[in-house]
Order: structure tokens, then sequence, then C-alpha cells
């Protein structure tokens, strides 16, 4: 079984700004309502430590391995609860040219595992609003960068 959360935003700021907010996991205590923190690096076949709290929910830590960084395009990672098919997560930020100073910013993750109809009700939820929290956030740093300039 397998579901998916599928959340976007346009941002008014190229995409090399808001890869750099994207990939700037040392501030992400001061502006992401969502993932509080992120320690290693946007660089595939890396392990991260990353920190989440959905809104109203628990935090988790976990140690997802970057599965693709494509400069200004794409960060994805696997995450995993244990061990493989007992709760997994393909989470994916994808920034998505619409000109020069615009883009789709779209935030997902792929859910799978024997986990999951026990997990859906609060993703579909909690999680949801925590990436449309971040969602917003993002573009509110985006946007104050580009301004910066």
């Amino acid at each position: 079984m397998k579901r998916e959360l599928i959340t976007s935003i346009e941002v008014n700021a190229p995409a090399s700004i808001v890869w750099r907010v994207l990939t700037d996991f040392d501030n992400y205590p001061k502006w992401n309502p969502f993932i509080r923190s992120i320690s290693g690096a946007a660089k595939q076949d890396t392990r991260l430590k990353v920190y989440i709290q959905p809104p109203g929910g628990s935090g988790m830590t976990f140690h997802p391995v970057v599965l693709v960084a494509e400069l200004e395009q794409e960060l994805r990672w696997l995450g995993r609860l244990f061990v493989p098919g007992l709760f997994d997560g393909e989470h994916r930020f994808i920034i998505e040219s619409l000109s020069e100073n615009s883009v789709r910013f779209v935030h997902s993750e792929a859910f799978s595992g024997l986990l999951l109809p026990l997990l859906w009700r609060s993703l579909d939820t909690q999680t949801r609003q925590g990436f449309e929290e971040m969602n917003r956030a993002l573009k509110v740093q985006a946007e104050q960068l580009l301004n910066e300039y």
C-alpha cells in the first residue's frame, strides 16, 4: 500500500534563491515551523539527521539517506522507521521554474509500509498542515532574501 501527500506554492524568487533557503540547514530553526532542524549535507548518498514536529503532533528524529540533490531543482531523501517495509517515506522538494523570478515549490512525500494504514489519518492532517506551513515560511524567506539583493 502506498499513499502520497502533495503540496505546492508559488514563490516569487528565482530557483537559485529557493534552493539556497531549502539547503541552508543551519537556518532551519529560525524559520521552519515543520522541519525544526537538519544536520548533514544536501548531497546524494549522505545521511541526514532530521527533526520534524507536525502541528499538534509529537516531534520525531530520523536519519534519512539523500537520494537526489540536483542543484536548484530537486532534493529527495528516503527515511525509514526501524526496518525497510515497516514505514518508509520518500520526501521530495521540487523547484519548478515558472519564469526568471518565479517558481513552483512542490513539497511531497510518498509513504509505504505495514504501519501506513494506522498512521495515514495523522499524516493526511497534521503532516499535510506541516508541509503547508513550511511552504509558506519558505516563500517568505526566499522572497525576503531576494529583496535584500
